[in-house]
């Protein structure tokens, strides 16, 4: 029978329970079992595609085009599993489908209410990502306590019941802070947060203690005792240089064996020496790659938690370290790119700061740095050709202004008459052809593509003759040539733009190729 691990979050946010629930996930990958991890969030949004970065960070995008939490970017980077518009359930989602069926008739003569109606669609969605797998991870978002976090907590208790206490595990994600002044960790927030889950029902089998440091043996005993958890079961999570220590970290607590034990499952010792690996490259690294990246959302870092990862793969592929510095492209000036060994721009929507990003990647190209522009970045590169190069005066993005002269990137044709905002852009896995002899096509080493997408406008084909009079090479399109995928400047010694957002599919095991190479062309003179 499938098991399931039920990880919830306590004291306040920001513990990081979508890391923990993936090092949890990759620890049992070493093991031998088949996993698939799921988050449950309880806003009343369907998704988060329509949410400012600055509410809930980066949206996170699946290969089947579902617009998710950023932990589902987690999941992905940790583990072998594949995440897909299941892996991510709303209370927004739970909600649409009971009114859906509950005016479809499918509720005749019920009264249609939290229990047993919510929550039974909320078991649902959870089992449905079961088949096939022998351990279903579920993150809980939010924190114990929360109003809106109630019928997923109820939920999961009622499937705790269900499936037998054998098959279940509770892991609650806590806070143990050190007052500065008293000189000592206090464990009287974490037992308040253990007592609030206890109130509806459910006691969590392993405390995660987050903490600034180790806990102490005297601290682990403490919490056990006044949480009704076993010693064994503490475990510190401390503040941490880089996420990818955490496997380690959780292995050396012993993790994996009280998971097993409370699971009933054999426990295989998990190799995480690929883990050991990495860091010992980040950490041994002598060379130092500074990267500019470009932005509006720079005061949140999570609003890019995929591109800093994407480029700290980059470093790790090249044996160097990958400095960022974010730079807000609101406030922009040509000083902040001194020193700088590579320019990054990433996507975004709106006007704000656009123009502080197209004198980023004018530089950028005028002094053969390495460049790189993903979707909004892509076609501001664009924008940026079309007025420097071209002399196209006022040429634009209909997005930004839309009785531009020179509308060089413009809505797609489809997207045209769409008036709903949700779910409705290109989204997800797209085939893409690579132009044979093109450096994006000696990057991947293949002719066909698939990468992920997540845009309304592109480039406008109307200027493609007159870009590559110019001297631009649009090396990736569409199947059919119809839609401008990829523009790279040959006469620079790295200078790309892509559609895509290839920051979703690289891995620190597996860095994406652009990223890789991006980083190695950035480090070359070091």
């Amino acid at each position: 029978m499938t098991k399931y691990i039920f990880v919830t979050g306590g004291v306040l946010s920001s513990l990081g329970k979508g890391v923990t629930l993936a090092s949890i996930g990759t620890i049992l990958e070493g093991m031998g079992y088949k996993i698939t991890l799921q988050k449950l969030d309880p806003y009343l949004n369907v998704d988060p595609g329509t949410m400012s970065p600055y509410q809930h960070g980066e949206v996170y995008v699946t290969e089947d085009g579902a617009e998710t939490d950023l932990d589902l970017g987690h999941y992905e980077r940790f583990t072998q599993a594949l995440m897909t518009r299941d892996n991510n359930v709303t209370a927004g989602r739970v909600y649409f489908n009971v009114i859906k069926r509950e005016r479809e008739g499918g509720y005749l003569g019920a009264t249609v209410q939290v229990i047993p109606h919510i929550t039974g669609e909320i078991k649902n969605l959870i089992k449905k990502v079961a088949e096939g797998k022998d351990i279903v991870l579920v993150e809980i978002g939010g924190t114990v306590g929360d109003i809106e976090g109630l019928p997923f907590l109820e939920a999961v208790r009622q499937l705790s019941l269900e499936i037998g206490k054998e098959n279940s595990l509770f892991v609650h994600v806590t806070y143990v802070p050190y007052i500065k002044t008293a000189g000592e960790l206090k464990t009287k927030p974490t037992q308040h947060s253990v007592k609030e889950l206890r109130a509806i029902g459910i006691q969590p089998d392993v405390l995660i203690c987050r903490a600034d440091r180790d806990l102490p043996e005297g601290i682990k005993s403490k919490i056990a005792l006044f949480s009704n958890v076993e010693k064994e079961a503490v475990i510190s999570a401390p503040d941490l240089e880089y996420i990818y220590e955490l496997p380690a970290k959780f292995k050396e607590e012993k993790l994996d064996e009280v998971i097993a034990r409370k699971l009933d499952i054999p426990h295989r010792d998990s190799d995480i020496s690929k883990w050991k690996r990495i860091l010992g490259i980040i950490r041994g690294s002598k060379r130092v790659v500074n990267v500019a990246v470009v932005g509006k959302y720079v005061e949140l870092v999570d609003a890019y938690k995929s591109i800093a990862e994407a480029l700290t793969h980059g470093g790790i592929a090249n044996s160097c370290k990958v400095k960022i510095h974010w730079i807000n492209s609101e406030s922009f000036n040509l000083d902040s790119l001194k020193d700088k060994d590579a320019i990054l721009v990433p996507g975004g929507f709106g006007d704000r700061g656009v123009e502080g990003k197209i004198e980023a990647l004018r530089f950028g190209r005028e002094e053969d740095l390495p460049t790189f522009g993903i979707c909004l970045g892509m076609q501001l590169m664009v924008v940026e050709f079309a007025r420097n190069v071209l002399g196209l005066k006022g040429a634009n993005s209909t997005e930004f202004d839309p009785g531009t002269p020179y509308p060089v990137i413009d809505l797609m044709e489809e997207q045209k008459g769409v008036v709903q905002k949700g779910g409705t852009m290109r989204l997800g896995a797209y085939p893409c052809r690579l132009k044979e002899g093109s450096l994006v096509r000696n990057i991947y080493g293949k002719e066909t593509i698939y990468e992920r997408h997540r845009h309304r406008y592109e480039f406008n084909n109307a200027y493609r003759a007159d870009f590559e009079k110019g001297g631009a090479l649009f090396s990736g399109l569409s199947p059919d040539g119809k839609l401008v995928e990829i523009m790279e400047l040959p006469s620079n010694r790295w200078f790309v733009g892509c559609q895509f957002h290839p920051e979703f599919k690289s891995k620190p095991f597996k860095p994406h190729p652009l990223f890789e190479s991006f980083i190695r062309a950035a480090a070359k003179d070091l």
